[in-house]
């Protein structure tokens, strides 16, 4: 099962190294993993995606939180929570081809954010399935580049909702 892992930890040098370390040295992959300092700059968080079942990911949750630049680790996976990805991808457009890619555009509520004579640089953000359903409707030799972030989330748990907001 696919699972998302958020982890605060000390914004040091090696804390990074460390947490990776501990999934390659029992031989499970990251399928992403995204890092970035906090509010507080002595903090970061780290998101990690990796598919494995729910007694390994205890296991290494577990294990995670014995690291001591670990603050806190999280399965967003078992929580409500909140999920996201961005994409940039350029995409070869002529005449024949841009009626089908602005009709994709707006079904996945794209962005285009350059566009030149016969290339776009399309942004979406949304769930990973989302972004790769739209790389799958898009005509395989018409894209140029693709660069994605990896997957970022937040717990919804103590959520303080207030009108308009």
């Amino acid at each position: 099962m696919r699972h998302i892992i958020s982890i605060l930890l000390e914004n040091e040098a090696g804390a990074l190294s460390r947490v990776a370390g501990l999934f390659s040295a029992r031989g499970f992959n990251i399928e992403s993993l995204t890092v970035v300092a906090t509010n507080d700059s002595t903090l970061s968080r780290m998101t990690i995606v990796s598919i494995a079942d729910d007694g390994i990911i205890e296991k290494i949750v577990k294990q995670l939180n014995k690291l001591i630049d670990v603050i806190k680790v999280t399965d967003l996976t078992a929580t409500e929570h909140i999920e996201r990805e961005l994409l940039l991808v350029k995409v070869n457009v002529n005449q024949q081809t841009q009626v089908n890619i602005d009709k994709q555009i707006d079904a996945f509520s794209c962005k285009l954010v350059d566009v030149s004579e016969d290339i776009y640089t399309i942004e979406l953000a949304g769930k990973s399935k989302k972004i790769n359903d739209f790389l799958a409707n898009l005509d395989a030799s018409k894209i140029l580049d693709v660069s994605r972030t990896g997957v970022t989330g937040i717990c919804m748990k103590n959520r303080n909702l207030t009108k308009g907001a």
